[in-house]
């Protein structure tokens, strides 16, 4: 099985900037594309941003300019570079990975970090 750590999150004022990590570890699947998403209080789940195992991204249009994905396959590691945050921005951030061949979306989840936004 493949398990996802998070770190990185933590309070910060607005426009401020933050780094969240997602380390990947374990064997037996490969690790395809890559997400980050949040959630909010009495929100539902949103997913921020996506990278593929070739380094193609996709983002949500509320991150879009601000956000970016990264990954260093030889890390195992994915990245959400946030800058210019917002109290909107306030959430648990997750990351999740879609494993193996037949390519299982959202397989594996990490336990989440929490991003304060403060104004």
């Amino acid at each position: 099985q493949v398990q996802l750590v998070e770190s990185g999150g933590g309070l910060v004022q607005a426009g401020g900037s933050l780094r969240l990590s997602c380390a990947a570890s374990g064997t037996g699947f490969s690790i395809n594309a890559m997400h980050w998403l949040r959630q909010a209080p009495g929100k539902q789940r949103e997913l921020v941003a996506t990278i593929t195992s070739g380094g193609s991204t996709n983002y949500a249009d509320s991150v879009k300019g601000r956000f970016t994905i990264s990954r260093d396959n030889a890390k195992n590691t994915m990245y959400l570079q946030m800058n210019s945050l917002k109290p909107e921005d306030t959430a648990v951030y997750y990351c999740a990975a879609d494993l193996g061949t037949e390519n299982r979306v959202f397989a594996s989840w990490g336990q989440g970090t929490q991003v304060t936004v403060s104004s």
